[in-house]
C-alpha cells in the first residue's frame, strides 16, 4: 500500500535553494516519489511512498526552520500515483501574484469539516469555490459559486470585477487542501472584507471526516497525482487524466468523437498543432510498450 501525504506550510526560508539538494536526495534514497515546491514563503506539494519513506521525509521537512507545527493529509493508493520525484524552486508554493499578500500575517475564520454544513447553509453566507475552471467541473459544493479562473492568478481580477455581488455577505471559501484559502482569504481581508471564513484542511479534510450521507459535495475532487480524483473516503474517482491538457475527463467524456487517450480530450481538441499530436500518440505509444514490459513509462 502506497501511502500519498498531501501537504503545505507558510515560513520564512531565507535561502530556498539550499534546501533543495537535501530533500530531493532523501526522497531518492527513501523511494518516495511527487512533487514539492520550495520558496521563499515555504513548502508545497504531495508525496507517495512507502510508510517508512514518507515518515522520513515528512520528519526532515519537520525540522527545516519554522515547520515544526507542520501538518499534511494523508490518503492511501494500491499503486504509485507519481513518476518521479520533482523538487523545483518557485517564486511561490501557490501563485496568486500579488506581492502583498501574505498569509503569516492573518488570514479568515478557519472552520472545521464537522462545522462547514452549518456555516454554509446560513442565508447570510456565499461560498466560494477557489479552484481552477476544470477543477470545479467535476465536483463542488451544492450553491458555492465557481469563479470560472483557469488559474488562481486570476482571482483577484475577478474579485475586483465580482465584489458587489456579496454585498452584507459573509464570505465562505474552500479548495482542495487548504492552500489557496490561505492566500485568498488573506487578499479579501486586504481588501476590507472582515466576516471571511475557509475550510479547515480543505475539500480533503471534509471527505475524509464527513459521512456521505451528510455531505454537501456534489461529484468528485481533483486531486493531482495518478488517481486524478477522489471522493468521499478519498476513495480513487471516476476520472482519467487527458494525455494533452491534463484536464479530468470522465467517463462519458471518453466516449466523445473527440477523444483520444493520451492526445485529446473534448475540452482540447482544438488547442494543439498536428505536429503536437503526433508527439502525444508517440509518447502514448511508448507509455503502452513500457506497460506490456511491466515498466513505469516516465512520460505517464
Amino acid at each position: 500500500m502506497i501511502i500519498i501525504a498531501a501537504l503545505y506550510h507558510f515560513t520564512r526560508f531565507p535561502d530556498p535553494a539550499a534546501l533543495r539538494a537535501p530533500l530531493a536526495g532523501l526522497c531518492a534514497a527513501q523511494g518516495v516519489k511527487g512533487s514539492l515546491l520550495l520558496a521563499q514563503e515555504g513548502i508545497n506539494g504531495t508525496i507517495a511512498g512507502a510508510r517508512h519513506g514518507i515518515d522520513a521525509v515528512l520528519s526532515h521537512i519537520r525540522a527545516l526552520p519554522g515547520c515544526a507545527d507542520l501538518e499534511w493529509k494523508e490518503s492511501t493508493a494500491e499503486g504509485m500515483p507519481f513518476g518521479r520525484m520533482k523538487v523545483r524552486l518557485k517564486r511561490e508554493i501557490v501563485t496568486m501574484g500579488v506581492p502583498d499578500v501574505d498569509p503569516k500575517a492573518r488570514v479568515g475564520h478557519y472552520v472545521t469539516a464537522a462545522e462547514w454544513n452549518d456555516l454554509i447553509r446560513q442565508p447570510d453566507v456565499a461560498v466560494i469555490d477557489t479552484r481552477n475552471d476544470y477543477e470545479v467541473a467535476i465536483g463542488t459544493f451544492a450553491g458555492a459559486v465557481d469563479p470560472a479562473t483557469r488559474s488562481f492568478r486570476e482571482f483577484p481580477q475577478w474579485w475586483a470585477e465580482n465584489r458587489d455581488r456579496f454585498h452584507n455577505k459573509r464570505i465562505a471559501m474552500f479548495c482542495t487542501g487548504g492552500i489557496r484559502c490561505e492566500k485568498s482569504t488573506n487578499y479579501l481581508i486586504s481588501q476590507g472584507v472582515e466576516d471571511v471564513f475557509h475550510l479547515k484542511g480543505g475539500i480533503l479534510k471534509y471527505l475524509e471526516e464527513v459521512p456521505q450521507e451528510d455531505s454537501l459535495w456534489q461529484g468528485e475532487c481533483y486531486v493531482f497525482d495518478g488517481r486524478v480524483s477522489v471522493g468521499h473516503g478519498l476513495i480513487p474517482g471516476r476520472n482519467e487524466s487527458c494525455g494533452a491538457c491534463r484536464r479530468p475527463v470522465m467517463p462519458e467524456g471518453r466516449d466523445d468523437p473527440a477523444y483520444e487517450k493520451g492526445v485529446c480530450c473534448a475540452a482540447c481538441v482544438t488547442e494543439y498543432t498536428l505536429e503536437d499530436r503526433a508527439r502525444f500518440r508517440e509518447r502514448q505509444r511508448q507509455m503502452e510498450l513500457a506497460a506490456a514490459r511491466g515498466e513505469t513509462h516516465l512520460g505517464g
